[in-house]
């Protein structure tokens, strides 16, 4: 299990050859709450966005991802359903549990990398708050509703 703070940035790098191919800049998160694949930036002077399938990734590792060949990155053709820090970004988003209580402002997940289920989501009721309380977090089994205006997390408590 993983946040993507902690993923965002890292190499990607091609498992045969140790080739560098680039960085993970988001992930790509579908409408029901899974992680569906890494978002890869490319490129030194022009950077271009890839889609590489969670599937597609052969390890995890806490200093880079590997990969078996550079044909897993696919070219966007559409943006992703939704992302953590890009286009359609949850980042800031207000989560509400399904009794319609407040639990505050996305800011992280945590998720299994080989399955892409996300078993938490980081919360912040904003930077004085952090400081004097910590940022909080939600676990949750179900899969979450994605609104306009909120996300909707099933919780047992919080």
């Amino acid at each position: 299990m993983r946040t993507f703070s902690l993923l965002k940035g890292q190499p990607v790098f091609e498992k045969s050859g140790g080739t560098r191919i680039g960085e993970v800049s988001d992930l790509c998160i579908s409408g029901n709450g899974k992680v569906e694949g890494l978002l890869v930036k490319k490129g030194v002077f022009f950077k271009q966005s890839f889609f590489l399938d969670i599937q597609k990734v052969a390890s995890f590792g806490w200093d880079g991802v590997m990969i078996e060949d550079t044909s897993h990155l696919e070219k966007l053709k559409e943006s992703p359903e939704y992302t953590l820090t890009h286009q359609h970004s949850l980042d800031g988003m207000l989560m509400l549990s399904k009794s319609g209580e407040s639990l505050g402002l996305l800011k992280d997940v945590y998720f299994q990398e080989e399955l892409g289920t996300i078993v938490g989501y980081e919360i912040t009721d904003g930077f004085f708050s952090d400081i004097t309380e910590g940022k909080q977090v939600i676990q949750s089994g179900k899969p979450l509703a994605i609104g306009k205006d909120a996300i909707i997390v099933d919780v047992n408590h919080t």
